[in-house]
């Protein structure tokens, strides 16, 4: 399968034929191979960013992070913590032909009610969009957050 080209910086994954012929990629955050998916393919390319672009650190990154929400668990797809192993940055990541709509937002807004982080950012690899939380609001960014100082 091809992938298309994302607006993030090329990156370089390690890449092995799985079972039943399906491409995996290593995720060096986690540690494991995992399927290939163009969802996938979006949320390596936003975690590399957030590593080589933003100043993060691996150990504060987490992919997949729980979420309880009215008794349901969920998961966020990104979440960056601050120096003190708090929430700072939720990522929501969607694949590339998923418009990045109201919805997406609303998502990334419930895990947030539970998460309280400073940042929440939606993508789909092409469009991005970021925003600041300010009590119970959030105002549009220009750029990706970054790790603070």
């Amino acid at each position: 399968m091809n992938y298309p080209t994302l607006n993030f910086p090329s990156i370089q994954l390690r890449a092995r034929r799985g079972a039943g012929g399906r491409t995996e990629v290593y995720d060096k955050v986690r540690a494991k191979w995992l399927v290939l998916t163009p969802e996938e393919w979006v949320r390596q390319h936003v975690v590399d960013f957030m590593l080589t672009q933003c100043g993060f650190l691996p150990q504060q990154i987490v992919e997949e992070y729980p979420v309880g929400i009215n008794g349901m668990s969920q998961r966020a797809d990104i979440v960056a913590l601050d120096c003190n192993a708090r929430p700072y940055v939720v990522v929501e990541c969607k694949e590339p032909g998923v418009k990045i709509c109201d919805d997406v937002l609303c998502q990334v807004v419930r895990y947030n009610s539970i998460l309280g982080c400073e940042y929440i950012v939606i993508t789909n690899g092409i469009t991005t969009y970021g925003y600041h939380r300010e009590g119970n609001s959030y105002t549009p960014i220009d750029a990706f957050p970054h790790q603070r100082a």
